[in-house]
């Protein structure tokens, strides 16, 4: 009887230890799943939508409070993919005071490619 009571706290330690590492590392893999896989893929209604509230209010405010703007509610992360792909693709800018500038202008680049000016 003696000997159960001096095996069962080692055993309990043994396990509590492992699950603890198990834990950490269950938790440490969910973090770096979240940084490289998207879970909120924005769809193309999504990008339009964000892509007009940002022509309207260019040069006014910053990300957070065009988010505030848009019509439809949408979740932050997916706000943010949709940026980065906008800056990305080269219609947005983002200055270092955090104002998004919507740069593309496709009525110049149509008359540019009118006038052979830019290659296809």
């Amino acid at each position: 009887m003696k000997e159960e009571k001096v095996i069962f706290p080692i055993v309990r330690r043994f396990c509590c230890s492992e699950s603890k590492d198990l834990k950490r590392s269950s938790y440490i893999y969910l973090y770096n799943m979240t940084k490289t896989a998207n879970l909120h893929s924005p769809t193309l209604e999504s990008i339009l939508m964000v892509e007009k509230v940002i022509q309207k209010y260019s040069q006014e405010c910053g990300k957070y409070q065009l988010w505030k703007k848009l019509p439809k509610k949408m979740m932050y992360q997916t706000f943010q993919v949709i940026l980065d792909y906008l800056e990305q693709s080269g219609k947005i800018l983002i200055d270092k005071d955090g104002c998004v500038i919507w740069t593309y202008n496709s009525r110049r680049i149509k008359k540019l490619i009118e006038e052979d000016l830019m290659f296809k």
